[in-house]
């Protein structure tokens, strides 16, 4: 059996069933399997030193996942310049948007597949990606149209359009490997974001040395 420290090897076995879940299928993956592809003795019991079940191993991959979009989001918040121009808000939140979904790629191929299954499990998943995603955005619009530098009679709903087109780019290529018509990532970004600018009739950047009010609640 091949001999790791035991946080190596906790580590491991998450990476490698998260990785069997999404390809294989979560019904279709067995404790042997995942100990397998770690090198490990499929009779040796390994994993259950680590997780009780195969279920208590793919909930801590989730439980992980949320810490670490956590993370991003502080992250994100930190580095944000001053000053900053409507576009470029866009952008950057877009951006923002599918770092996240794309470091995440393999456990939302795994959501998107066996939510039916697990639902409460993935509920939770859901709220630390996308709904969250969803009222960070309204938030951020209702904040530019409340300083005079954007219209939205419905920033929820607006928000929610947008944030759709935007999120189904990285969830198709994670599903099917095509993105909507196929186009280059930088060509659909620079088109979202004008297509977001004229739907918000975005006016001016913000005031020189002003903060964009809002937006340190959002990412």
């Amino acid at each position: 059996m091949a001999r790791t420290t035991p946080g190596v090897t906790r580590q491991r076995l998450i990476d490698e069933a998260v990785r069997l879940f999404s390809t294989r299928g979560y019904a279709a993956t067995s404790v042997a399997d995942i100990q397998a592809a770690c090198g490990l003795t499929t009779g040796s019991g390994a994993l259950y030193k680590h997780f009780p079940s195969k279920r208590a191993l793919l909930e801590e991959a989730v439980r992980r996942n949320l810490e670490t979009i956590a993370q991003q989001a502080a992250a994100a918040t930190a580095e944000r310049p001053g000053g900053e121009d409507g576009r470029a808000a866009l952008e950057r939140m877009a951006r923002v948007v599918w770092d996240v979904l794309e470091h995440d790629r393999e456990l939302i191929r795994i959501m998107l597949r066996e939510f039916d299954g697990f639902p409460e499990l993935f509920e939770g998943m859901w709220q630390g990606v996308l709904a969250g995603v969803y009222r960070q955005g309204a938030a951020w619009i209702t904040a530019q149209k409340e300083l005079g530098n954007a219209e939205a009679d419905d920033p929820e709903a607006t928000a929610a359009v947008l944030l759709a087109s935007l999120t189904y780019y990285p969830l198709l290529r994670i599903m099917i490997g095509h993105t909507p018509g196929d186009l280059d990532p930088e060509r659909f970004l620079a088109a979202w974001v004008e297509h977001a600018a004229a739907t918000l009739k975005l006016r001016h950047a913000d005031p020189p040395g002003g903060r964009d009010q809002g937006a340190a609640e959002c990412f």
